[in-house]
């Protein structure tokens, strides 16, 4: 983030002309906004303290699971609150924890919402002697926890392969081991080289894809011997080999890493890892189903030897004459034997007449039962057609049908006849408590002038105009006088 200059009014919140050049003016008349001033301090933070290394303890490490890390780095004195982002984090190649004395490489800011002082990290590595070793044993110790490294989940290897790929350096010793110990010991095997880089950054993934692009080939493509027709499109390994030749720890690194060992473990194919010389470990060894101490081992291990082969082919070949011979023996002995046994095909034939004869004179009273059979049956079904006859029915419908209107229209006038008799009591009913009623036998409602009903004597004064409603038309009335009785 670039540096916000002291001159600038950026954030100000006086009433100074935006066109002042006076920094000292700036600086003494201008009211700054608490953002503005978090992005300044960032901004200086970020410019000053930008790809250093610091060292210390992690505690409180959460990892979010949004893929970032947020933990404290701490010494005996002070602490510092840091933060790794996933796309950062991700390189690591141990499992930070707690209490554990790490190297971080990245730039100190402010987290501007909150205010807070914090160091973004770019890099994270165990502090102190051995970093490799130790995030390789981490990587190790976890991987076996996790059942990487089980016995019974390894796959045996392919006895005569076919095709075998090869994921290594285009360029380097290993390729050439393998291609001429393959030739001299089975050539007639088809290797599949998917070239890769074997050290460095991206190595690592790059290993990883092409061992899923030989799974993807064995699963997608039928198996095929023609080595002149023989494509990505039409490949389908065997196995695989992964590998390279010696080197230090840093240089055969891309086999320790996590992504090589997953893409191993749920490998399809069976996995022969020949990485370095035969004191060379790495994690991709333990994860593979076969460990070769060196790149020749590995073409060993799925090399028939030719010498071996053909010793073979001849035994069986000894054998297989052998075996041959007995056979054409035995069946001269017993084409013999039946040529001994053998009748004139004029009996044979005589036999098989008559035997014709008996079966169509079964297959004729067969014939016969069975028309039998579905004519009586056919009767039957024409008798029971008869009483199911649909005109019966519906006639037996048709009448009941008719019942059912008589007792729905009686049922309807009944009804009707019950609701009648029950209204003619509510109008008697309504008119004896009908207020009209009750006019009728001499009394009267008397409202005022606004239309009030008077109920008291004492709502109406002398000389005050009131409505008298009767039995049959309305008096207006004036108050001459009133009392209480």
């Amino acid at each position: 983030m670039a540096k916000f200059p002291h001159s600038s009014n950026t954030g100000s919140r006086s009433g100074n002309s935006p066109n002042s050049n006076s920094a000292s003016d700036s600086s003494s008349n201008s009211v700054w906004t608490v953002t503005a001033l978090n992005q300044q301090a960032r901004g200086c933070l970020e410019n000053h303290f930008s790809a250093i290394q610091v060292e210390g303890e992690i505690s409180d490490l959460i990892q979010h699971r949004s893929g970032h890390w947020y933990f404290t780095l701490k010494d005996e004195e002070s602490q510092l609150r840091a933060a790794m982002f996933k796309f950062q984090n991700r390189n690591v190649r141990f499992n930070p924890e707690n209490g554990q004395q790490v190297l971080l490489t990245g730039k100190l800011s402010l987290y501007a919402p909150r205010g807070s002082f914090q160091f973004i990290a770019d890099q994270m590595a165990p502090a102190g002697l051995g970093q490799l070793q130790q995030a390789f044993e981490a990587l190790k110790q976890q991987l076996q926890s996790q059942g990487y490294f089980d016995q019974l989940r390894k796959q045996p290897l392919p006895t005569m392969p076919t095709q075998i790929a090869v994921i290594t350096s285009p360029q380097g010793a290993a390729i050439r081991d393998i291609q001429s110990t393959f030739a001299r010991r089975y050539p007639a095997v088809q290797l599949l080289i998917i070239p890769v880089a074997v050290q460095g950054d991206g190595a690592a993934s790059a290993i990883a894809n092409a061992l899923d692009l030989a799974n993807h080939w064995a699963a997608n493509n039928p198996p095929t011997t023609d080595l002149e027709a023989l494509s990505p499109g039409n490949a389908c390994p065997d196995a695989v080999i992964i590998g390279r030749g010696g080197g230090s720890l840093e240089d055969l690194w891309a086999f320790n890493e996590q992504v090589v060992a997953e893409a191993i473990f749920r490998s399809q194919l069976p996995v022969v890892s020949a990485v370095g010389h035969e004191t060379d470990i790495t994690i991709a060894d333990f994860v593979a189903d076969m460990r070769a101490a060196t790149p020749t081992a590995a073409a060993e291990l799925l090399s028939p030897d030719r010498r071996e082969l053909l010793g073979l082919v001849n035994n069986l070949t000894g054998r297989l004459q052998n075996h041959v011979g007995y056979r054409i023996e035995h069946a001269r002995l017993r084409l013999q034997a039946l040529a001994q046994r053998v009748k004139h095909p004029s009996y044979q034939l005589s036999q098989y007449a008559q035997r014709l004869d008996q079966l169509d004179n079964d297959m004729q009273l067969a014939l016969q039962r069975q028309l039998a059979q579905q004519r009586q049956t056919l009767i039957q079904l024409a008798a029971r057609l008869q009483r199911s006859s649909p005109a019966h029915q519906l006639d037996t419908q048709r009448h009941y049908n008719h019942a059912l209107y008589q007792r729905a229209v009686r049922a309807i006038e009944a009804r009707l006849a019950s609701h009648q008799q029950h209204w003619r009591r509510l109008a008697e009913t309504l008119n004896v408590v009908s207020p009209l009623a009750t006019l009728n036998r001499g009394y009267a409602i008397v409202a005022n002038s606004e239309g009030g009903i008077v109920r008291s004597s004492d709502a109406v004064a002398i000389g005050d105009t009131v409505q008298a409603r009767l039995g049959e038309g309305e008096l207006s009335c004036q108050v001459v006088d009133k009392s209480k009785r």
